[in-house]
């Protein structure tokens, strides 16, 4: 029976830790892999951005801009892109069209949070479309085609109340 203080690794399990420093047959002697001289030579060094005490550049430069960490992020799709799928027969447009049917035709990668659609290029095929939101030059050309659009967004008086 193994006592306690007889465990060990089995042989060749573990690997002894490199000893720098310890002269030029050791491999890592001399500089030790630190390369030569100067501050970084030294130990507890850490200069991540320090600029020998001139103000750093990522603080010279102004702040701009604010990102939310709940904003959604939207597949956007443009009109031509589906006119295409539509014409190499991915798409089909007598059946109603949302993020799935898209998703399956390979017009978008991933639905993200939703679908946007974007109103570049012109649609010939009248549509059922259902997406998160649409532009205003989107929405009139899916009813100038004599097709049909309906968003999923929730309306601005819904959220506040």
């Amino acid at each position: 029976m193994t006592k306690l203080n007889e465990l060990a690794p089995k042989d060749g399990s573990t690997k002894g830790r490199m000893r720098v420093g310890r002269g030029p047959g050791s491999g890592k002697g001399k500089t030790a892999g630190r390369g030569v001289k100067g501050q970084k030579a030294r130990s507890g060094v850490a200069i991540q951005g320090f600029e020998g005490g001139q103000m750093p550049l990522h603080m010279r430069m102004p702040k701009r801009g604010f990102n939310s960490r709940n904003r959604k992020d939207f597949a956007e799709v443009n009109l031509w892109r589906i006119e295409q799928a539509i014409e190499a027969g991915k798409l089909d447009a007598k059946t109603a069209i949302d993020a799935e049917a898209l998703l399956a035709a390979g017009v978008i990668r991933r639905a993200k949070d939703g679908v946007k659609l974007l109103g570049e290029g012109e649609l010939k095929s009248k549509l059922t479309l259902t997406v998160y939101s649409a532009t205003a030059s989107a929405r009139a050309a899916v009813e100038k085609a004599g097709g049909s659009l309906t968003t999923t967004k929730p309306e601005a008086a819904a959220a506040e109340a």
